[in-house]
This record gives C-alpha cells, structure tokens and sequence, in this order.
C-alpha cells in the first residue's frame, strides 16, 4: 500500500467516489489530489485534497479526505492525510486547516478545533458554505504541521492493509428467479 500523487486520468474515478460519500467537490483539480493504492492489486483504497487558497496570506485546507468501505479501519485515511501535511510542509505551510464533520477522527493526527472568528475570512467564507451545502455539522481545525502524528497502530494496519470484502453480496438462485426446487439443470445428473 502506498500514497500517491493523483493523474489526470483518475478525474472520473474521483468525482464519483467525491458524489458517493457526499465530499466536497468545489473547485475540482485532480492535481490537487493524492490517492491510495494497493501495490498488489492496483485496487484505489483512499484519496484527498490539499486545496490553496491564494489571498492577501495563503491558507491551506485539507479537504475530500475519504477511504473505500473495503478499506476502512486500516491506516489508509491516516496515510492520505500524512501525505497531504507533507505536501502542505513542502509548500511552506506551517499551518493546515479542515472544515470538517469528522472533528475526533482528525483529532488523533494533532487537529485541535479553532475558533470560526480565528479563522482566516476565506476559510470563513468556506466554513459557511459547506454547512449550506454538504456539511451542516462542519466544525473548523486546525493543524501546527510540525505536530502532526499517525498513531503507531494505524500505521502498522497500513503496512498489512487489506481489502474487506466479506460485506459482498452472495448471490443465491433466487436472486435470478430460479426456484432451485423445481429448476433441472441442462446437465443436472440426479
């Protein structure tokens, strides 16, 4: 399992895994985006998005942060956001920002909610944008870059991170409309 940078041909993919788990898709670039990937299978585990905001002071928010059902509870999502700090560091950000409905999940990467009226006035802006439209729960945070952390058990469940596909439907002879009762079989040899 690894974390990449996203290429312009997984703009499809993103957008509908961004609908499916109802993100934020505002301003969409791809480019702006990093994406989980299993090395075995080439299986797309998670995604995310470092977004600049260029004003007067630029602002960095990470946001879209969102892991595969399959892939849940397995270190991808704290990889993916591992990933967007550094970019963020690289970009000479001390500072990131995440307006999100997942305050606790942040917070055990270093996240600590921030005041609505500390915020930069774009992120302001932001804030009451996505609880109109998406996250009516939306609660601002805030991240010092040199304090981010991945707890050491999410990083261990990264290393052996595996699909969970027991949630797959079993599919029976009734889900066609076959009563297997009374079907015969071309070859049947009862």
């Amino acid at each position: 399992m690894y974390v990449r940078d996203a290429k312009n041909r997984e703009e499809v993919w993103l957008l509908d895994q961004i609908e499916e788990m109802g993100l934020d898709e505002t301003a969409f670039r791809s480019r702006d985006y990093v994406i989980a990937i299993d090395e075995e299978t080439n299986e797309k585990a998670g995604f995310g998005r470092i977004r600049i905001h260029k004003v007067d002071e630029p602002v960095c928010e990470l946001t879209s942060i969102g892991v595969l059902k399959a892939w849940r509870g397995q270190g991808v999502g704290a990889h993916v956001i591992e990933r967007l700090v550094q970019k963020a560091s690289d970009e000479d950000f001390s500072v990131v920002y995440s307006l999100t409905d997942q305050p606790e999940y942040l917070a055990q990467f270093g996240f600590e909610p921030v005041d609505t009226e500390k915020l930069p006035e774009k992120l302001q802006e932001r804030l009451t944008e996505k609880r109109e439209s998406i996250q009516p729960d939306a609660v601002p945070t805030r991240l010092q870059v040199t304090e981010f952390q991945v707890p050491s058990d999410r990083r261990e469940a990264f290393k052996a991170a595996d699909a969970d596909v027991s949630d797959e439907p079993t599919e029976s002879p009734e889900d066609f409309g076959i009563d297997p009762d009374e079907a015969t079989y071309k070859y049947d040899t009862s």
